[in-house]
C-alpha cells in the first residue's frame, strides 16, 4: 500500500455518490477514483487500489439481463475480496453484490423506506466496525430487496423487523451495510429525481413523500452525519487504510 491509500468507487448512478465521505476524504487527503457502471464505464485494474467501495442503485442484483455490467461487476467484487484480499465498503445495492458475488442470496422483501432503527446483533456489538455505537441506530432506509443467505464466513452484524441482514462483515476488511450512513441535506432530493425511487417513496410513505422524508432527515441528520463519520473511521481503521485526522477510533 502506498503511503497515501486510493479507493475505487463503483456507482451505479450518479446521485448515489459517497455523500458525506467525500468530506472525510477530502480532509484526509485521499484520492478516489470513481467508475460509474451504469455508463458503461470500464472497471480498471483493482491492484492499483487499496480498496473498494460499491454504492448503492435502483436495479437489482438479478437483473443482469436488463444491466449487463452486473454480471462482470460481480465477478470484479469477488476477485477484489477473496484474490487480492482488498478492504471493502458496500451501502444498499452494495451490499446486497457482495453477498450474491460471495455465494449467498438475495431476493425481494419487505420494503424498507424511512428513517427507521436498526439494532446490532451480539456480533455487532463486538465488531471493531460498530466501535463506538449505540445498540440501535436510527438509519435512513431506502430498499425492497434484502440478503435473504449470507455467504460463507460472512457474519451478521445488524438487523431490523423487517430484514434480518443488515449489515456483514467477512473478517476485517469486509464490511457491508444494507442502510444508509453517507445521508447529506441533499440526499433526498437527489434521489427523489429517481423514477424507482419516487414510487418506492409513494408506496411506503403516501402522498407528500419527498416533503415527509426530508423532514425526518433533517431531524436525524446530526446524528447520521456524526455516525457517518465514526463509520469511516472504524472503517478506515480495520481496513489498515488510517491516515490523517481518521487515524484515532472512537471508545465504547
Amino acid at each position: 500500500m502506498s503511503a497515501t491509500p486510493r479507493l475505487l468507487v463503483f456507482q451505479h448512478l450518479d446521485v448515489e455518490h459517497p455523500g458525506i465521505f467525500r468530506e472525510f476524504l477530502a480532509a484526509d487527503g485521499i484520492p478516489w477514483d470513481v467508475v460509474e457502471l451504469d455508463r458503461g464505464e470500464a472497471i480498471p485494474d483493482l491492484r492499483a487500489y487499496d480498496g473498494l467501495w460499491v454504492m448503492g442503485g435502483p436495479m437489482d442484483v438479478w437483473e443482469e439481463s436488463a444491466f449487463p455490467w452486473l454480471a462482470a461487476e460481480k465477478s470484479e467484487i469477488r476477485r477484489a475480496v477473496l484474490d487480492l484480499e482488498l478492504p471493502f465498503l458496500g451501502v444498499c445495492l452494495g451490499h446486497q453484490l457482495l453477498a450474491t458475488a460471495l455465494g449467498g442470496k438475495v431476493a425481494k422483501g419487505m420494503p424498507e423506506v424511512g428513517v427507521m432503527p436498526v439494532e446490532l446483533t451480539p456480533q455487532g456489538r463486538e465488531s471493531t466496525f460498530f466501535n463506538g455505537m449505540p445498540t440501535r441506530l436510527n438509519t435512513l432506509q431506502w430498499h425492497a430487496a434484502e440478503v435473504t443467505a449470507v455467504p460463507p464466513g460472512a457474519v451478521v452484524m445488524a438487523r431490523s423487523p423487517a430484514c434480518a441482514v443488515q449489515a456483514l462483515a467477512i473478517g476485517d476488511k469486509v464490511f457491508s451495510i444494507q442502510f444508509h450512513v453517507e445521508v447529506t441535506n441533499d440526499t433526498v432530493a437527489e434521489w427523489a429525481t429517481v423514477p424507482a425511487y419516487a414510487a418506492a417513496l409513494e408506496d411506503g410513505l403516501g402522498a407528500g413523500a419527498v416533503s415527509k422524508l426530508q423532514a425526518s432527515v433533517d431531524t436525524a441528520l446530526t446524528e447520521f452525519n456524526a455516525q457517518a463519520k465514526t463509520f469511516y473511521d472504524n472503517w478506515m481503521g480495520t481496513a489498515g487504510l488510517r491516515h490523517g485526522r481518521s487515524a484515532t477510533l472512537p471508545h465504547h
